[in-house]
């Protein structure tokens, strides 16, 4: 008998015993968050310090829910990592499926944004409204990015709540394996968002 079960409600348990997906700890198996990093342009630090003041408004008037989070965080930031331009095109609300080998378990649910790059997932986007742990959306990512049937190049993905930021790597090859970056914060001192994007401008350099 085949189980359904929603991404929303699918935990990093189910993914290791249906999936066998393994967390890796050497530092050096994601060197793409922190190393040829790009700079910055001060025209792109400026719009950030204004999301960043904007996440600070909202916050004053709840509920942050996941649209607003969308609107008014994730898109100037995508927007300044050139993702609505050629090559790259962005979708939403994809429904994904994946199945196991004795297809004991299919996951199925809908990915809130995610990045192709001339048909190839570069980047899936998991968002979550303020109140929400980003642990918790961290199965349901891997969860979409697994779906991918590439298994020659990585995945890549990053979720937040609006307030807090992390990148994700996933390699398929025979057993799936991943890693995540640290935690980028706004309410750290600076601004934590021009990681974020240099990040994702790196991301956006990799050849597909």
């Amino acid at each position: 008998m085949v189980s359904v079960l929603q991404s929303r409600n699918v935990t990093l348990r189910d993914l290791i015993d249906r999936f066998g997906i393994q967390l890796v700890r050497d530092e050096a198996f994601f060197p793409e968050w922190q190393t040829d990093l790009p700079e910055l342009t001060d025209v792109e630090k400026q719009i950030l310090d204004k999301v960043k003041c904007g996440y600070f408004n909202l916050v004053e008037y709840p509920p942050f829910l996941e649209k607003t989070v969308q609107i008014a965080i994730l898109s100037p930031i995508l927007f300044l990592a050139d993702f609505f331009l050629p090559p790259f095109h962005i979708k939403a609300e994809k429904s994904t499926e994946i199945v196991t080998e004795d297809e004991g378990m299919i996951v199925r649910d809908q990915l809130d944004l995610w990045v192709l790059k001339e048909g190839f997932w570069l980047m899936a986007i998991e968002s979550k409204e303020m109140s929400y742990s980003l642990e918790v959306g961290l199965a349901q990512l891997l969860s979409y990015m697994l779906e991918n049937s590439n298994l020659e190049k990585p995945g890549f993905g990053m979720l937040t709540n609006g307030g807090s930021f992390t990148f994700v790597k996933l390699v398929k090859e025979d057993v799936p394996k991943y890693v995540t970056s640290r935690f980028f914060e706004l309410r750290n001192p600076g601004n934590e968002l021009y990681d974020v994007l240099r990040i994702l401008k790196r991301i956006s350099q990799l050849p597909i």
